[in-house]
């Protein structure tokens, strides 16, 4: 399984990396939401772990256009907001999911395709 992570803090990239250890083959990284239609062209992932707040694109507006060129693509958005507004904003995005950095082992039922996924699904 090929993951991509859009985060711009670099020890949350390292700990959603950690988290998916086991589970992902290949993992490909973006600081900002700026470079993540670029790499998801380039890399294909099976599923993007998308930030909400980063400096030079937020990841609503990444993941609205990954959604807009790639209508299937899988975007998970990993967020340390629990606001009821911006899962609503990510779902009109066209995130799949949205989960809170507080509890990343969602992460591993998401992707493995347990639909439930703790009421992470959008």
């Amino acid at each position: 399984m090929k993951v991509m992570i859009v985060e711009d803090n670099e020890q949350v990239r390292q700990l959603i990396r950690e988290t998916l250890a086991g589970l992902a083959d290949t993992v490909h990284e973006c600081s900002d939401g700026a470079e993540a239609l670029e790499a998801y062209t380039r890399h294909n992932p099976d599923w993007v772990l998308m930030d909400i707040e980063m400096k030079l694109m937020d990841g609503l507006t990444a993941t609205r256009q990954i959604k807009a060129r790639f209508p299937d693509a899988r975007i998970v958005i990993v967020t340390q907001y629990g606001d009821p507004e911006l899962r609503k904003a990510a779902r009109k995005a066209g995130a799949d999911y949205y989960v809170q950095k507080e509890d990343l082992t969602v992460i591993w039922e998401i992707l493995l395709g347990q639909q439930d996924a703790r009421n992470s699904a959008l």
